[in-house]
């Protein structure tokens, strides 16, 4: 049976959720957005060719994909299938569990299905069944978050607007150790750093955190296969955590931060309902005292032990530890690289190795520096610049001065714009030469050319003639004086005593040549 090509990134991320985290091929499949079957297939590929996690880490990604997905002649053998029937019967008894069952069945069938895969089995003979197994919340396992429907407000206190803002949860599956706050919005910042104070306040981290399907941290939405928002899969990492997103219309899947949300609206909106507030800030500081008391309240469910008691007793010591410095927040985007080799960052540009020019790049920001991956890889970082316009360009990035191989050269765009007129063949030429290198005057350039594809030549000439004579060395000047019709007008020719730019870099008709 034919399986789909993974990315690498894909298909490390599997064997870092399997290998490294120990993680169920279910889980493993929903925290990814594929299905349960590509990551049986994915993990017998790297078994058949003799890999480990330490070799994977070692090797690129084109050698990886290479192994994975060479030629294979391979036949799957079917396997004998346990009986869900009487797997279901014999889990009705007193201490017995998948995994004794599982056993019983491999001494049976020594070449059987995995652990994975018999557990698998069962659980789609149980759908199908329309049967259902009641949760069992392990210590430290699962974190559940959710916001409320019911949104606390503070008042402006300039102007006396009531704004609505919205309430974040967070409750541990074992203890109910519960954890709120209230946020500006759900976007990705805010939510991101939700998670990050509730890990904070728990004094560790979970195995799995499960949120409902909402779009700040699922990009793809899907019951079968969601695909996290990268920033929020990014977060998880940093915190070796697995994030497998509730199936839509499934509240067993989220009952618990359901309930956890009724309880927060209940002992702490409630609570604050006639008092009012005039920041952000000040209203979190009053939630966090009422949360205190909610998890020191007894609950008659569990014999009148509280929250942080039952946290202490069981959450506590299964919790992973924190990292030692909390998630920065970044954010990802792509990008194409440019004939002049720079990538543009909020108006900014910074450049990458020439070998990329017409490539896709991951760009990661932070609120401080800008990292450019491909293929996974890291090839350049920079702190972040928030000067518009502006070009950040290392010097090794460059490509060696008119290579043949090039593209693009100064040469290639004078005689292009020659064909327009000679106006415009000056203008790129002085655009040319007041860069530090020319390469970062391709794109001002290229634009003006491409001007021509919307005025006739006769326009176009005129403006650039206009922007020469007022000194002006960008495509912004030209396109404004097209649309503005500043081209029809009778040229004025600068004063004589207007002295021509003129500074080292200068390089002069001949370089062209």
């Amino acid at each position: 049976m034919a399986t789909e090509r993974l990315s690498m990134r894909k298909a490390r991320e599997i064997l870092r959720l399997k290998w490294v985290l120990g993680r169920t091929n279910r889980e493993t499949a929903r925290s990814l957005g594929i299905s349960a079957g590509v990551v049986g297939e994915t993990l017998r590929r790297v078994r058949d060719v003799g890999l480990d996690w330490a070799a994977v880490e070692g090797i690129s990604d084109e050698e990886l994909e290479r192994r994975l997905y060479g030629p294979r002649s391979e036949k799957v053998r079917r396997k004998d299938l346990p009986d869900p029937v009487s797997m279901h019967t014999e889990l009705r008894r007193p201490g017995v569990t998948l995994a004794l069952l599982h056993l019983e069945y491999l001494e049976k069938h020594p070449d059987g299905y995995r652990y994975s895969a018999f557990c698998q089995h069962y659980r789609r003979w149980l759908k199908t069944s329309r049967l259902s197994m009641r949760q069992v919340h392990r210590a430290g396992e699962k974190a559940f978050v959710d916001y409320a429907g019911k949104k606390p407000h503070f008042v402006d206190p300039a102007t006396g607007e009531v704004i609505d803002v919205e309430l974040f949860v967070a409750v541990l599956g074992a203890s109910n150790y519960t954890f709120a706050e209230a946020t500006a919005t759900q976007r990705t910042a805010d939510f991101i750093k939700s998670h990050i104070h509730a890990f904070s306040y728990f004094g560790g981290v979970t195995s799995v955190v499960v949120p409902d399907q909402l779009k700040t941290g699922v990009s793809r939405p899907c019951r079968y296969e969601p695909e996290l928002q990268r920033t929020y899969d990014e977060m998880a990492r940093h915190y070796d955590t697995v994030v497998i997103p509730a199936r839509p219309r499934k509240p067993r899947d989220k009952a618990k931060v359901e309930v956890a949300v009724q309880v927060v609206e209940r002992w702490l909106l409630a609570r604050i309902r006639n008092e009012e507030f005039f920041a952000l800030d000040e209203l979190n500081a009053r939630l966090r005292e009422l949360l205190d008391d909610l998890n020191a309240r007894p609950m008659k469910t569990y014999g009148g032990k509280t929250r942080r008691e039952l946290f202490e007793e069981i959450d506590r010591p299964a919790l992973k530890p924190l990292p030692g410095e909390p998630y920065v927040l970044a954010t990802w985007k792509t990008a194409k690289v440019n004939i002049d080799y720079h990538v543009e960052v909020d108006h900014h540009y910074y450049s990458v190795p020439h070998a990329l020019i017409h490539e896709h790049v991951d760009v990661r920001l932070t609120d401080t520096t800008v990292e450019v991956f491909y293929k996974t890889r890291c090839v350049v970082a920079y702190p972040r610049s928030f000067d518009r316009g502006r070009h950040t360009t290392r010097s090794e990035h460059m490509p060696r001065a008119h290579q043949k191989h090039l593209e693009w050269t100064p040469s290639r765009i004078l005689n292009w714009a020659e064909t327009i007129g000679p106006a415009t063949r000056a203008l790129t030429a002085a655009i040319l030469d007041s860069r530090p290198h020319p390469e970062m005057g391709y794109r001002s350039c290229l634009g003006i050319l491409r001007l021509a594809d919307h005025y006739d030549h006769q326009r176009l000439e005129a403006a650039c003639s206009r922007a020469l004579n007022a000194g002006a060395r960008s495509y912004s000047h030209v396109a404004r004086v097209l649309k503005t019709g500043l081209d029809r007008l009778p040229l004025v020719e600068a004063k004589p005593s207007q002295q021509p730019l003129f500074h080292l870099n200068v390089r002069g008709p001949a370089y062209y040549q």
